[in-house]
C-alpha cells in the first residue's frame, strides 16, 4: 500500500478480500487504528480506540474483569493516566497488563511516554452523585508509584521488605542469617547462600536484605540481578569483544545479590566468569547474597571450585512453612488488601496450599477481588469454590514417578533401581527411593519390596533402618533427600 491512506484507497474488491480473508480484514483496521493517532487532549476517543486493539491480546474474561469502568482521567506531558475502578485493579493492570496497554497507546500516539493508574472510585456511597471531572468521578487516591517500579540504579523492588516479610520457623534461620550481614556486610557470612523450591520467599529475603543495607549503610552500592541476566549480558560483552566493560560495570557495587544460581548449571564458560567474580568480591570484603533451589552440593553440573567458594560462608534453607506460618502469611496478605477473613476461613486457605507462598498470595489476590466486586465478605463455601477453582491440584505420584526422579536426579538407568544388580551407584539411590516411600507414603515393607524387582521385605526393613540412622549425621544426604521431596 506503500503508505496510502487507507481512507483514500480505491479497491472495487474490498469487500471480497473482507469476507473471504478475515485476517486480512482484522489486520487493515488494526493499520487504520493505528494510524489514525487522536489528539492527546480527545481521551474518551483514544482509550476506546485503545480498548478494541486490547480485546484483541487478552482473553475475553480478562478483558471483561479487569478493562469495566476504566478511562483515561487526562494526560500531563506525556503521562497518560488511567482511571480505575479500586485498589485492586490498579495493583492488577499495573502487573499483568502494563507494558501491552502502553504499547498500545504509543503505538496510537507517540507522544505518550508513561502510564500512570489513579483510582476513581469515591470513598463514600452518599457521594456517589459528587462532581465529576470530563465526565469521570475524580480520583480520590493515586497509586504510589514507588511501591511498584524497580529501582534501576540498583535493581531491588522497593516492595521487598522485611516489614512485610513473615517470620515462622520454616524460615527464622534463613531471617536470622541476614540480620547478621545487614549488620556487617562483608565480614560475617560472606556469602550468604539461600535455597529451597519455588515460592518459598527467597527472592523477597534477598532483595529485603538489599533494601535494608541501603538504608543502614547508605554509603554502598547495592545491586540485584538474576544469574541468568548475568549470564546473557556476559555472553552479548563476549560476541562484541566488550569483556572487560562487563567486567568494570559489576566491580564497582559493594554488595551483589544474584538469584536462581542454578542456572549455571553445565555452563562452564559462565562458571568461569562466576568464579573469578566471586574472587574479586570476596577477597576485597564486598558482600555476596546468592540464592537456588537447591544445595549447591546437589546442583548438577556446577565445578567443584565453584560449590567450595559456595559454602566458605553461611548456606541456608527455606523449608516448607509449616500450618502456622501459613496462616500468618493469609492473614499478613489480607492485610494488604484490608479484608478480614475468620479463623476458621484462614486455616481453610492455609490447609489447601502447604509449600507455595507465592500461590499462598494469588489465592488471597482472587479472594480479595471476589470480595470488592461482591462488596461482602465471602462465606466458607465460597472460599472453598476459589480454592477448587484456583489453587494448583495436589498431584498424585505413583511409585513409578518417584523411581524416575531419583534416579534422573542420581544420573542412572531408570531400570537399574529394579534390578538385582548390588553396584554402588545404584545402591545408594534404591535405598533412597524405599526410604521416601516409606517414610512419607507410608508404603508397607512388602509392597516396596515387590514392586522394587521383587525383593524380600526383610530387604526393605534394613535399608529403610539404615538410611533413617544415616540421615541424622549425613548432611549431604538430608539435604539431597530434602531436595528430592521437594522435586516430587
Amino acid at each position: 500500500m506503500n503508505g496510502q491512506n487507507l481512507s483514500t484507497f480505491n479497491c472495487p474488491h474490498l469487500i471480497n478480500i473482507f469476507f473471504v480473508h478475515p485476517q486480512v480484514c482484522n489486520s487493515i483496521n488494526r493499520y487504520i487504528l493505528r494510524s489514525t493517532k487522536p489528539p492527546m487532549q480527545d481521551f474518551s476517543k483514544m482509550w476506546q480506540t485503545a480498548l478494541i486493539e486490547i480485546e484483541s491480546t487478552v482473553s475475553q474474561a480478562n478483558f471483561s474483569t479487569w478493562f469495566k469502568e476504566t478511562g483515561i482521567i487526562r494526560e500531563e506531558e506525556g503521562v497518560v493516566y488511567l482511571g480505575v475502578p479500586n485498589s485492586f485493579t490498579q495493583e492488577w493492570l499495573y502487573k499483568k497488563f502494563h507494558n501491552t496497554i502502553l504499547r498500545i497507546l504509543r503505538q496510537m500516539n507517540d507522544q505518550v511516554r508513561a502510564l500512570e493508574y489513579v483510582i476513581t472510585k469515591e470513598n463514600d456511597n452518599k457521594n456517589k452523585d459528587a462532581k465529576r471531572k470530563g465526565g469521570i468521578m475524580a480520583p480520590t487516591m493515586s497509586i504510589p508509584l514507588q511501591d511498584f517500579y524497580i529501582n534501576k540504579e540498583d535493581n531491588l523492588n522497593p516492595r521487598y521488605t522485611f516489614e512485610n516479610f513473615v517470620i515462622g520457623p520454616f524460615n527464622e534461620v534463613a531471617h536470622a542469617a541476614s540480620q547478621t550481614v545487614i549488620k556487617n556486610p562483608g565480614h560475617i557470612y560472606n556469602p550468604l547462600f539461600v535455597y529451597g523450591s519455588t515460592g518459598r520467599g527467597k527472592t523477597h529475603l534477598i532483595q529485603a536484605v538489599g533494601n535494608q543495607i541501603k538504608i543502614l549503610h547508605p554509603e554502598k552500592k547495592v545491586y540485584y540481578l538474576t544469574s541468568e541476566r548475568f549470564g546473557s549480558e556476559f555472553f552479548v560483552a563476549i560476541n562484541e569483544g566488550k569483556v572487560q566493560q562487563f567486567k568494570d560495570r559489576y566491580r564497582k557495587y559493594d554488595v551483589m545479590i544474584m538469584d536462581d544460581v542454578q542456572f549455571f548449571s553445565n555452563k562452564e564458560k559462565f562458571q568461569e566468569e562466576l568464579f573469578h567474580f566471586f574472587n574479586t568480591f570476596h577477597d576485597t570484603g564486598r558482600q555476596l547474597v546468592f540464592s537456588s533451589d537447591r544445595h549447591p552440593n546437589v546442583i548438577p553440573g556446577i565445578e567443584d571450585r565453584l560449590r567450595g567458594r559456595f559454602s566458605v560462608g553461611m548456606i541456608v534453607d527455606i523449608p516448607e512453612p509449616d500450618n502456622e506460618s501459613r496462616m500468618a502469611i493469609v492473614r499478613t496478605k489480607c492485610a494488604v488488601h484490608n479484608i478480614t477473613l475468620s479463623n476458621e476461613i484462614v486455616e481453610c486457605v492455609a490447609s489447601a496450599i502447604e509449600d507455595n507462598i507465592r500461590e499462598i498470595e494469588g489465592i488471597v489476590n482472587v479472594i480479595a477481588c471476589q470480595t470488592q466486586l461482591r462488596n461482602r465478605e465471602l462465606n466458607l463455601n465460597e472460599i472453598k469454590n476459589v480454592l477448587k477453582n484456583s489453587a494448583k491440584p495436589k498431584k498424585t505420584i505413583s511409585i513409578k514417578d518417584i523411581v524416575k526422579v531419583v534416579s534422573d536426579f542420581y544420573n542412572i538407568d531408570e531400570e537399574s533401581i529394579y534390578n538385582k544388580t548390588r553396584r554402588k551407584e545404584v545402591v545408594r539411590p534404591r535405598q533412597v527411593v524405599m526410604y521416601i516411600l516409606r517414610e512419607d507414603f507410608s508404603i508397607s515393607f512388602p509392597s516396596i519390596g515387590e514392586k522394587l524387582g521383587g525383593r524380600d521385605h526383610t530387604t526393605v526393613i534394613h535399608s529403610y533402618e539404615k538410611m533413617k540412622e544415616e540421615v541424622k549425621t549425613n548432611i549431604l544426604l538430608s539435604q539431597e533427600i530434602n531436595q528430592l521431596r521437594s522435586m516430587l
